[in-house]
């Protein structure tokens, strides 16, 4: 019996060896920033959707943004074969996609106009100011296919407690501290690769 909880013991060494896990530090926030985020409800944690340093899984370049939509995570590819890793909420199945498109565009607090498709299934939805209360949370990257916008973001929520789950309209959503995080790290032109 000692044998085997050594030879199980052992095996649980050698797995976690390989996890090279680091939490990222939070970014410097303005006080509206602050703020705002103080009145955004709180939600329970899941730390598996936490902000970390890993080695890269992607093989992409650095600058690049991937989306897992299946392990509901996304990456910020960094030098040395390094990656930020930072949970999310996709699209679920009706409304996900996948593909690759740039960033042309970036915001903070935008302001948020629901597409014609949205309202149509949704008519209680309607143009929301920047702020606690907008679904686009604290920044938003707008997503290109050449000059053609998507009309997907990756973007904050005012919905914490959704990270990890397939429930959005097709954007992915993120914790405000992790925007606003990838949103200092991302240049305008990034490439993003949704999976």
């Amino acid at each position: 019996m000692r044998l085997f909880s050594l030879t199980v013991l052992l095996a649980m060494m050698t797995s976690l060896a390989g996890c090279n896990f680091k939490g990222v530090p939070d970014p410097q926030v303005s006080e509206r920033d602050a703020e705002w985020m103080a009145q955004v409800p709180k939600a329970q944690e899941d730390l598996r959707y936490g902000r970390y340093l890993i080695d890269d899984p992607t093989g992409e370049a650095p600058g690049t943004i991937v989306v897992d939509t299946k392990e509901r995570f996304l990456y910020y590819v960094m030098d040395g074969r390094k990656a930020i890793r930072y949970g999310v909420t996709v699209g679920d199945e009706a409304y996900g996609w996948t593909g690759t498109a740039r960033v042309a565009r970036k915001a903070e607090w935008p302001n948020w106009t629901p597409p014609a498709e949205m309202k149509a299934r949704w008519p209680h939805v309607q143009y929301t100011r920047g702020g606690p209360e907008n679904p686009l949370g604290a920044r938003a990257l707008y997503l290109y296919d050449g000059n053609r916008d998507t009309l997907y973001r990756i973007h904050g929520t005012n919905e914490p407690e959704k990270i990890g789950l397939a429930v959005s309209s097709g954007c992915i959503r993120m914790r405000n501290i992790d925007v606003i995080d990838l949103y200092n790290r991302t240049a305008l032109e990034a490439r993003v690769i949704v999976r």
